[in-house]
């Protein structure tokens, strides 16, 4: 391999020849080696932001427009790369410093690079030039602030739609009568829409609870610079940084926020993956009742039938397994894991600065990448094409005792015990059950045990 050689305050290093990154960044691959890359949205995010600090200071006169032209074209070229082309410029790992400064730096290296494609003899410098009135300690924040609000905007995006696939479910099955289960014990009845209007409506509250915090996330700590005094950066910098980004994002972003809050504490993140924990628990709820309604298809409930996407097992043929749900159970239970990590790592700023910031944005992004591509999954290859199998319900409310239920208020809970008791001992049907103890005639036991009815389905709206 070619290596150039390029000097920073420590002195001389080399460099592999093409790439794009300078001796920082070279020091800082060899430094810190372990764990995942930091996250392309990160680096996108820290491109956007170098590109909107240029223009904000060209504007303010701090900087050349030579200089500001230089730093935006690269930029530009940089974020109209793919992933699989903008990643061999960005080698660091998510363990390094806690303010992501060998991340922040790697950023300014490469815009510095990749400038002098465009004018060779241009000398941008990373520092004084692409840094030019910022630190790591605003701009990393300022990116991870950015990003977590684009992963709550996608997993947003994918539960509505899964909110509007059950919704269709809801419709479909609003009157097809199913046993209840309480205590994972047989229960009332009640219709199939209904017990899928209660996961509609518990998305919806998510949704709701989500999108009420996801604000927060709309306030950047740029130009707090080193320790959110603002020292270097010019007057209105802050300001017209959040406008560029602003109208880059078509998201109303603001700086005018308390920067010491900005880099010593990470609430808004911590608050939001909270909603994003609640979220992956009552999908963990949800997904677990599809699984276990579709059980069987033999000795399970088999109340619903899922789609074979794929065969089930390595060594029984013809077996079907609820995959989607699955994996979006596995995913939940990372979520809920992740949200001890943002908590933990949110508390440690100490003084001006919080040092845990790469795992606080990995940990949160990884949240929202799980919960947004399972989310789709589940609702695209399972709950599209599950059906139910009303014969099947039918057959189970039949032979529910809970049934019994409907008769308390006409011969008293003593005595509808009694003929459930009598049903479970003796092995007769309720109705049967019911004739026999002489207290209830088999055209009352019709007109008073009516499932469909004991729904409450025609007093609803």
């Amino acid at each position: 391999m070619d290596y150039r050689e390029e000097a920073d305050t420590l002195g001389t290093v080399k460099v592999p020849a093409q790439a794009l990154w300078g001796p920082q960044t070279e020091r800082s691959r060899h430094n810190f080696t372990t764990g995942p890359l930091m996250p392309l949205p990160v680096i996108r995010a820290l491109l956007q932001i170098k590109r909107a600090a240029a223009v904000a200071n060209r504007d303010l006169g701090e900087l050349s427009d030579t200089k500001a032209q230089l730093i935006i074209a690269a930029a530009t070229d940089l974020l109209a790369l793919d992933d699989a082309r903008l990643r061999p410029d960005f080698p660091l790992h998510v363990y390094q410093t806690g303010s992501g400064t060998q991340t922040n730096m790697n950023v300014n290296e490469v815009i510095a690079h990749q400038a002098l494609t465009h004018d060779p003899t241009g000398e941008l410098q990373p520092n004084d030039d692409v840094n030019h009135g910022q630190s790591s300690n605003d701009t990393f924040p300022t990116a991870m602030t950015i990003t977590a609000h684009q992963g709550v905007a996608q997993v947003v995006a994918a539960v509505r739609h899964l909110v509007a696939e059950l919704t269709v479910k809801q419709t479909e099955y609003w009157r097809i009568v199913k046993i209840g289960r309480t205590h994972l014990q047989d229960a009332t009845p009640l219709t199939f829409g209904q017990e899928v209007s209660g996961w509609v409506s518990t998305l919806q509250h998510d949704l709701t609870y989500l999108e009420s915090l996801t604000d927060t996330l709309l306030e950047l700590p740029i130009g707090g610079t080193a320790v959110g005094t603002g020292l270097n950066a010019a007057p209105g910098f802050a300001q017209a940084v959040a406008a560029e980004l602003s109208e880059a994002y078509h998201q109303p972003f603001t700086a005018e926020t308390n920067k010491f809050f900005g880099l010593a504490a990470h609430s808004g993140l911590n608050v939001v993956h909270g909603a994003l924990k609640t979220l992956a628990s009552d999908l963990l709820k949800i997904a677990n009742d599809i699984r276990f309604l579709a059980s069987g298809p033999r000795a399970g409930y088999h109340e619903l039938t899922i789609p074979a996407n794929e065969p089930g097992s390595s060594i029984m043929p013809g077996k079907v397994n609820p995959t989607q749900a699955e994996a979006l159970t596995m995913a939940a239970t990372r979520v809920m894991g992740n949200d001890v990590t943002i908590t933990v790592a949110a508390s440690q700023g100490n003084f001006e600065m919080n040092v845990y910031k790469p795992v606080l944005i990995a940990t949160f992004l990884e949240s929202t990448d799980l919960l947004a591509g399972t989310v789709t999954g589940f609702d695209d290859k399972l709950v599209h094409g599950m059906t139910v199998d009303a014969a099947r319900m039918r057959e189970l409310v039949d032979q529910s005792l809970m049934t019994v239920t409907a008769l308390s208020p006409h011969i008293g809970y003593h005595a509808s015990a009694e003929i459930a008791q009598l049903a479970d001992q003796q092995g007769l049907t309720l109705k049967e059950a019911a004739v026999q103890s002489g207290q209830v005639t088999a055209d009352q036991f019709a007109a008073w045990v009516d499932p469909l009815k004991m729904t409450g389905i025609d007093d609803l709206k």
